[in-house]
């Protein structure tokens, strides 16, 4: 098991190094004009040039990369070019924010997409059609359009929730909870229609396994046959979805904080790209692959605690 997470940790590394490489070189297309920004409209070509040089942006590429590489792998981020604002701690301050959305989101959509699509492929009949429906109308719809209908009957309708603001949990749990309820509601829409269509598939294809008809001849339950056999079994296509739906949730989260002014990491990534800061761009890639590997790392360990065959193949 040991060598197994460490193989997948060195796997992830890989992946961090040539992602921030990529994105460090599509990043340098753009330093003269982040250098521009900085100086404002008087900027010079002169001015722009040296100020280029005192943000060591006149390096040869790879040894501004191999640079910032090592820098990071210390656990220096860097500064921000606009604020001079330590990059680590500001992507840190934000992105409880944005966890705190996308991981309340992700565990109500795992419990409802189970719930529904169990009942959908063990029922049958007008459940499963409602929720064939449901899911199909659920995938079509764009996250700014429910996010946009929901503020309105939720927030100016009803009144049940805040259109805008976040509080944080530590200040007051019921206004935390009451500040993340619509931005929770809108992300989670498109991933249980995805999430439980995976689940019934998968649970339909298990119900009709020999495995299972040889429970039911020897007088095993139904609700035990399938709670304790069937969906073990369909639970790793599931947890693979589901963690493709956290990345996507990542990605929602840029346009919900934007939707409802949360300080977020969505937020920040989306100001620090329109200013092209690249020591913030570059930070919060390194945040969001480090994310993406650690749930991949999670999803692979579970999968082979519920089937060691799985863990054996990797």
């Amino acid at each position: 098991m040991l060598l197994y997470v460490l193989r997948r940790l060195a796997t992830g590394l890989v992946l961090a190094v040539l992602v921030t490489l990529i994105t460090f070189a599509l990043l340098s297309t753009s330093f003269d004009d982040v250098a521009a920004t900085l100086l404002g409209a008087g900027a010079t070509p002169q001015s722009i040039a040296a100020k280029k040089a005192q943000l060591g942006l006149d390096q040869p590429l790879v040894m501004q990369y191999f640079e910032w590489l090592g820098h990071a792998l210390g656990g220096d981020l860097g500064t921000s070019y606009f604020t001079a604002e330590p990059v680590r701690g500001a992507i840190g301050a934000r992105l409880g924010v944005t966890l705190s959305i996308v991981v309340v989101a992700l565990l109500i959509t795992a419990v409802l997409s189970v719930v529904l699509g169990v009942l959908a492929a063990s029922r049958g009949g007008v459940i499963d059609r409602v929720t064939q429906g449901a899911s199909m109308i659920g995938y079509l719809i764009p996250n700014l359009l429910i996010a946009i209908a929901l503020v309105y009957v939720l927030a100016f309708r009803l009144h049940w929730f805040p259109a805008t603001g976040y509080t944080p949990f530590g200040e007051n749990p019921s206004r935390w909870a009451s500040s993340i309820a619509i931005p929770v509601a809108a992300l989670m829409v498109g991933g249980i229609a995805n999430l439980t269509a995976q689940i019934r598939g998968t649970m339909i294809g298990e119900l009709r396994k020999d495995y299972v008809r040889t429970l039911r001849s020897r007088g095993i339950p139904t609700r035990s046959i399938v709670l304790r056999h069937a969906l073990r079994n369909a639970a790793g296509p599931a947890l693979t979805v589901l963690s493709l739906e956290f990345i996507q949730m990542l990605g929602g989260a840029l346009v919900i904080e934007q939707v409802f002014a949360l300080p977020g990491f969505g937020q920040y990534a989306f100001n620090a790209s329109l200013q092209g800061d690249v020591p913030i761009i570059m930070g919060i890639t390194v945040f969001g692959v480090l994310l993406v590997v650690i749930v991949n790392l999670v999803v692979d360990l579970i999968n082979g605690w519920l089937n060691p065959k799985a863990r054996m193949a990797s």
